[in-house]
């Protein structure tokens, strides 16, 4: 039997064949599924069934959840360290109301264009912040930079929690 090479790589040889088409792969190039090793063309196929969103659905998801990033902000701002949790459940909110306005339909591309839109919803109220840091504030006092610190937590969780539901983890 002549030695195989992979289909990538012909310089390589290989004895891992892709388990839907056949195709001869080496070691590097072989992606691991659940159902045994595939080669990346076969991969690229099946990921392109699942990627479903239209071209509009990218940016009504960036507006959905720029607007409620906003209002959750509105709400946590008078929460203080307890706005934190509704960072959680601003992110929870945001990715259940794109998942609904967008008919459920996925990509990558959609759920990264979210999280932008949850940071870009937070940004008018980080920006006071960061001014005021520019501004030269008396460096030995802490209590200036609480605001900025949790502005910056929520921030980080409304868009992480809203990203991370959209993908799929569920909590």
């Amino acid at each position: 039997m002549p030695p195989l090479y992979c289909a990538y790589h012909p310089d390589r040889e290989t004895t891992l064949r892709c388990n839907r088409c056949e195709k001869p792969i080496c070691p590097q190039c072989a992606i691991l599924t659940p159902t045994g090793y595939r080669c990346p063309d076969c991969v690229r196929e099946i990921q392109r069934k699942f990627d479903t969103a239209e071209w509009y659905d990218y940016p009504v998801a960036f507006v959905i959840a720029a607007l409620l990033s906003g209002i959750g902000n509105v709400l946590a701002a008078f929460l203080g360290f307890w706005g934190l949790f509704v960072a959680l459940v601003a992110g929870y909110a945001i990715a259940e109301g794109t998942r609904k306005a967008t008919r459920k339909r996925r990509s990558a591309w959609l759920y990264r264009s979210t999280a932008v839109g949850a940071v870009v919803g937070s940004l008018p109220f980080l920006l006071p912040g960061f001014l005021l840091l520019l501004a030269g504030l008396d460096e030995g006092n802490l209590v200036a930079f609480y605001p900025l610190i949790l502005q910056g937590l929520y921030t980080f969780l409304v868009a992480t929690t809203a990203y991370q539901r959209l993908k799929g983890l569920v909590l």
